[in-house]
């Protein structure tokens, strides 16, 4: 398979940054897109809102359907998923993409933060593969895709910022126990993370500002990416922990220069990798 016309791709935190170019390169080949997340106002310092990149994914050439998600609350994921059974008949594709981040040592995070991240980044992406899979297990070709790191299980991943890494290592431990739950029922569960840092709101307003900003690639790599994995036969590709730039060149992609806000710069290399 190598396009996604007709498919329904059920995407959290669709509003901006990775989401939307995920959300873009489905709608490009004529897919149908629900995008689960919160901000529906337009919000004074981050660019997007649910309604602004539905209208971009119907300029694309796709199908939307913007949902008002907080992905803390069970039934307003139960509603989202029912509004995208009722509009497109089924979902294809869950990609869990909605994430918390602060980068904190223990007694600098405060137990409101760590509770947000654990919520929205570990039990999100279960609430919403919960939601999402009696629906998949009906697809032809379904994946679940979490934006979640390899489970690098080393001391340096976690010293600077435990709280941030359990909870993004619980969206990968998602995968590696869906996978094994869901793979003789055909269901793919996998994981993706980028090579370098990618120049969204996160990186500039949290990481690193305007200077790691230009050291980051595109969204548009990891869309690219994602889209590889969709069109893989799901029976046969579960269980991985990719990195963007492999599948791109296991898919014959050899120019990854396209892909960085500054061609021919330094790159910065992103966490757990």
């Amino acid at each position: 398979m190598t396009t996604l016309k007709g498919k329904t791709l059920f995407i959290t935190g669709g509003s901006r940054g990775i989401g939307r170019a995920i959300a873009l390169r489905v709608a490009a080949d004529g897919g149908n897109v629900v995008i689960a997340a919160k901000t529906a106002e337009p919000h004074p310092k981050l660019p997007g809102t649910i309604y602004s990149v539905a209208k971009e994914v119907e300029e694309a050439g796709g199908k939307a359907l913007p949902c008002v998600v907080d992905i803390r609350k069970e039934e307003l994921v139960k509603n989202a998923v029912q509004a995208a059974i009722d509009t497109f008949g089924g979902i294809d594709i869950l990609v869990n993409n909605a994430s918390a981040i602060q980068l904190t040592g223990t007694l600098r995070t405060t137990m409101k933060r760590y509770d947000l991240m654990h919520q929205v980044n570990a039990r999100g992406t279960f609430l919403c593969s919960q939601a999402c899979l009696p629906h998949l297990l009906k697809a032809e070709n379904p994946h679940i895709l979490n934006l979640s790191p390899p489970l690098n299980m080393e001391e340096r991943w976690f010293a600077g910022n435990v709280a941030y890494t359990m909870a993004k290592f619980g969206m990968s431990m998602c995968v590696l126990g869906m996978a094994g739950e869901f793979r003789k029922k055909g269901v793919a569960v996998n994981a993706l993370w980028p090579k370098t840092t990618i120049a969204t709101a996160a990186i500039r307003n949290v990481v690193g500002g305007d200077a790691m900003m230009k050291t980051s690639r595109k969204p548009s790599i990891i869309a690219d990416a994602a889209h590889a994995i969709f069109c893989q036969p799901s029976r046969s590709c579960t269980g991985n922990f990719f990195i963007d730039e492999d599948v791109l060149r296991d898919a014959g992609v050899t120019d990854m220069d396209q892909y960085a806000v500054t061609p021919g710069g330094p790159l910065t290399p992103d966490f757990f990798i």
